[in-house]
């Protein structure tokens, strides 16, 4: 077999097997959420810009708050069951952003790997969160049910359970 000819062969083996773990990382990934990533104001404007049409629970929560990490899981099977209705899931860290990597990011990962989450890009909280609501109190957790239009349906601080977080959400998704 000539070099080019080999070297072809070998470009295309290498790629086939490139696709493939490709292709076996994207089934990984429908099993769990996309990695926690920082977001800004603006970032968090134009995250829920994207998912107008659906509600939205918008999840505030930290690692070293334990009402919170009680309720996540929750969260995820209430965003598995009513997903198909249009609801969707997303969490807002309120952990220091340089704890991404080191903290935020392998603690998610271990214990709620499908719960899709980002995590504040600066010191301030309260610029994040008013994006839908400035007059937040610092309270975790706290849930905001988006309706399809965008607004704010309701604000829920403190934890609850999946029934309570149910109801609620029906109520919205009507």
């Amino acid at each position: 077999m000539s070099h080019t000819r080999r070297a072809f062969v070998t470009t295309l083996l290498l790629g086939t097997a490139t696709a493939s773990a490709g292709l076996q990382t994207a089934i990984a990934a429908d099993a769990a959420a996309p990695g926690t990533q920082l977001i800004d104001p603006a970032g968090l404007r134009e995250l829920l810009g994207t998912q107008r049409g659906k509600v939205v629970v918008l999840n505030l929560w930290a690692t070293w708050c334990v009402p919170c990490l009680r309720e996540i899981p929750d969260l995820v099977a209430l965003a598995k069951e009513l997903g198909p209705r249009g609801v969707t899931l997303l969490g807002l860290g309120m952990d220091e952003p340089s704890a991404l990597a080191g903290q935020v990011e392998p603690f998610r990962k271990k214990n709620f790997p499908e719960f899709r989450t980002w995590l504040r890009s600066s010191p301030d909280m309260d610029a994040l969160v008013s994006v839908v609501d400035p007059a937040w109190n610092e309270i975790l957790p706290t849930t905001y049910l988006i309706g399809r239009d965008g607004k704010v349906a309701k604000k829920i601080q403190g934890k609850r359970t999946l029934e309570q977080f149910r109801e609620l959400v029906l109520a919205v998704n009507h």
